[in-house]
């Protein structure tokens, strides 16, 4: 076959030189290729970007494929013009380039198909992206929603960085997209499509910033090596008793709805789908989709790769790929170290003499690629982008490979040359963890370590019906698979789990039968505040076998963004800021108040809604309504300060009844916390779960007043002794010092449980039947 190679990197450079590796493949070309690609093959001078002239080179050179290497021609609708042609094509469609060129389609799409990834928020003026980030706090993450060349993510700690990153975007016409930070190291996974069918490539990681470290500006990537050993025990075994590996669970959880979706929409994905991918504490997540190859990754998995690639490619270009399509590959490793020209990533220098190429691809096991390259007037090989070239290693071991790409590296020059030096370093120093991790945070890297206090992985369970989507702090979220009888409704089944969370971290080990407890006692309220006319989230309890009574399907909610606090009694933070201030978030109380006292009437105290690792933090009445004005993630025709006082006067109500039927059976109900969101019809609804001891104060009446009278602390039924444990001298832990909470003795838990069971039996007047 003939083929026609379209780009002028360093990834379609790896696809040429694995092309030529194929016995079927007669003569590759290229358009319009590099220096390092014309000495391989023939290269023509066509805009890679533009259809009609792809498409009339293809026919003219009677290509039996295109190949469509970059992510801008691909955008452009190259792959569109050329199969207009009737000319075979490895590369989407336009439409279907839309989940690499825009970063919020593909969020629509993974929400449609519950694929799980970050929560975000699509701002397209700077108020919202301002709000977005104090929603998700730091580290803060903005992406470019359109095509950036994998340089338009910016992910800091600092606010104001994030924010003019935000507005350079929106002064270039565009608009970003904010996500919550995932920890965790990340994986690249390369998916060949044939629109139906998918075949996976070998996992892969790179490393995006441009220096040491995980230090300084995000690049188009520095380096990458495959495949990747400390993914072999991440496996998840499900109820079929079949065990799958970290691709395969890749392979059900995110590109097969991925593409099963876009097919639905009758723009069905035929290409390579890049599943950027981190894996997180809470399991696997994506980072983005690109539409194509990946560049520095292309240059070690092809190098790999044993399976002819023309006749590959070809398949999925044709839609013959098959279903149990499967791929050999050569034994042992490869990794590629990227250099970049001087002032990369900012403004490369151009035109710098490059020596020792030669030298460096007569070494054995080694290949230089060629990504920014040219020949100057003289013949001599001359930089002509950031990032240059490629040098390929392959060895048995990892640490063979990583070697002989560097030894590759020191044969090259030119002035102002740069590199990384620590490819795969962490990998093959043994500290790259996988796994459910005890709170805590990772820095963002291409390879980010999970440091202390790691765990076995812990994963969402797999339920019939139903396809997972979020983990939270101490809940698991699905929503309705194709098949399922709920799958033409918008709702969720909420599990929750025996997990229990303290200042910001999910500790270990659990708390047996919490998450019955909880759900339990949520439902007991919800039906009792209905009879008040409460509305409730509740659609059905009837929920799969593994998840019975700790399980709830219900209404899918346009949520509002903050907790709604609701403090009867002083005590905890309230009393802290009282005892600074005579305040509660800005609310004058009255003065000699201690530790417990009854306030004179309920008060309303918002805070922001923290993800996993982040803080909670109060916040005043006017900073609600400010929130709730500015936050794009609610109604268009909500009015944020309306919206704020209808929270609080549908909090402060429910708090009144709450507290006097808690008070009749013997319980003192000293604060709580409440989630709402708005219906399709813009009513308040009260959500998530309720008056339970993870988001209640719940103190014995009998004891109360004369706790209140000697100044001591109020004994509990709820999650302030495991609370008080953490910040005691028995624990050994200081919360201040960034450092994962040691585990729970047995005697907390065993205790925890039991104070968890009495609040149950006291405000229900029954023992739950576990």
């Amino acid at each position: 076959m003939k083929v026609l190679v379209v780009g002028p990197g360093g990834r379609e450079h790896a696809i040429i030189r694995a092309l030529q590796r194929d016995p079927s493949v007669e003569t590759v070309e290229a358009a319009p290729g590099n220096a390092g690609i014309a000495r391989d093959v023939l290269c023509h001078a066509v805009d890679a970007q533009d259809g009609q002239a792809v498409a009339a080179l293809a026919a003219e050179r009677s290509a039996d494929l295109v190949v469509i290497g970059p992510e801008a021609p691909l955008a452009a609708g190259v792959a569109d013009a050329v199969r207009a042609a009737g000319i075979p094509v490895f590369g989407p469609s336009k439409e279907a380039a839309a989940l690499e060129a825009s970063k919020a389609f593909a969020k629509e799409v993974m929400a449609a198909a519950g694929v799980p990834t970050a929560e975000a928020v699509h701002a397209a003026e700077i108020d919202q992206a301002a709000q977005a980030l104090d929603r998700f706090g730091a580290p803060y993450v903005v992406k470019d929603d359109g095509l950036a060349a994998g340089k338009g993510v910016v992910v800091t700690e600092d606010r104001a960085a994030a924010l003019a990153h935000a507005e350079a975007c929106f002064q270039a016409g565009g608009s970003v997209v904010i996500e919550e930070f995932l920890d965790g190291p990340e994986v690249s996974l390369f998916v060949l499509s044939d629109g139906e069918h998918l075949v996976p490539l070998s996992p892969a990681q790179d490393f995006k910033r441009i220096f040491d470290n995980d230090e300084g500006p995000n690049t188009g990537g520095m380096g990458a090596y495959t495949p990747l050993d400390w993914l072999e025990g991440y496996t998840e075994t499900h109820d079929d008793g079949v065990t799958r590996d970290f691709t395969q669970i890749v392979m059900d959880r995110v590109a097969a709805p991925t593409v099963a979706e876009m097919a639905r929409r009758g723009t069905p994905f035929v290409g390579v789908l890049y599943c950027g991918l981190a894996v997180t504490s809470r399991g696997v997540r994506v980072v983005e989709f690109n539409a194509r190859f990946g560049d520095p990754e292309t240059q070690a998995v092809l190098e790999r790769l044993q399976t002819p690639l023309g006749q590959l490619l070809l398949d999925c270009a044709t839609g013959s790929l098959g279903a149990d399509r499967q791929l050999t590959w050569r034994d042992g490793y490869a990794a590629d170290v990227v250099m970049a020209a001087q002032n990369y990533p900012e403004s490369p220098r151009k035109g710098d003499v490059i020596t020792g190429v030669e030298d460096a691809a007569a070494l054995e096991n080694v290949a230089v690629l060629h990504a920014g390259t040219a020949t100057d007037d003289d013949g001599s090989l001359v930089t002509a982008g950031g990032r240059v070239l490629a040098v390929v290693g392959t060895g048995s071991t990892l640490a063979e490979a990583v070697d002989r790409a560097y030894a590759g590296v020191k044969r090259i020059s030119w002035p102002g040359a740069q590199h990384r030096t620590d490819i795969a370093s962490k990998a093959l120093a043994g500290e790259i963890q996988v796994g459910y991790r005890a709170g805590g945070s990772t820095s963002e890297s291409g390879d980010g370590v999970v440091v202390s206090g790691s765990a076995p992985a812990e994963t969402a369970p797999e339920l019939p019906g139903w396809i997972h989507v979020n983990s939270g702090k101490v809940r698991e979220l699905y929503r309705p698979a194709p098949d399922s009888p709920w799958a033409d409704q918008s709702v969720l089944l909420m599990v929750a789990t025996d997990r229990i969370s303290a200042y910001d971290h999910v500790l270990e080990p659990g708390i047996p039968d919490k998450g019955i407890i909880l759900n339990q006692l949520s439902l007991w309220w919800f039906n009792k505040l209905a009879e008040a006319g409460i509305p409730n989230h509740v659609v059905s309890t009837e929920v799969p076998e593994q998840v019975a009574g700790r399980a709830i399907i219900v209404q899918e909610l346009d949520m509002v963004p903050a907790e709604a606090i609701v403090r009867g009694y002083l005590t905890g933070s309230g009393l802290a800021e009282y005892r600074e201030t005579g305040t509660v978030t800005g609310i004058e109380l009255p003065a000699g108040l201690t530790d417990g006292s009854r306030l004179p009437s309920p008060i309303f105290t918002p805070s922001t809604k923290a993800e996993q690792g982040d803080h909670d933090e109060n916040i005043s009445f006017a900073q609600l309504q400010e929130r709730l004005g500015a936050a794009c993630t609610l109604q268009a025709s909500t009015d944020g300060a309306d919206l704020a006082r209808r929270v609080r006067e549908l909090a402060l109500n429910i708090y009144t009844l709450a507290e006097e039927t808690a008070r009749e059976a013997g319980v003192i109900l000293a604060d709580t916390k409440f989630e709402f969101g708005l219906d399709a019809d813009g009513i308040l609804v009260l959500a998530d779960e309720v008056l339970t001891p993870d988001s209640s104060r719940f103190w014995p009446a009998e004891e109360w007043e004369r706790h209140v009278a000697q100044g001591k602390p109020q004994p509990s039924f709820d999650k302030q002794y495991v609370r008080n444990w953490l910040t005691s001298e028995a624990s050994g832990w200081d919360r201040a010092s960034g450092q994962v909470p040691p585990a729970l003795p047995s005697e907390v838990v065993a205790a925890t449980r039991e104070r968890y069971l009495d609040a149950y039996r006291r405000l229900t007047g029954s023992d739950l039947q576990l």
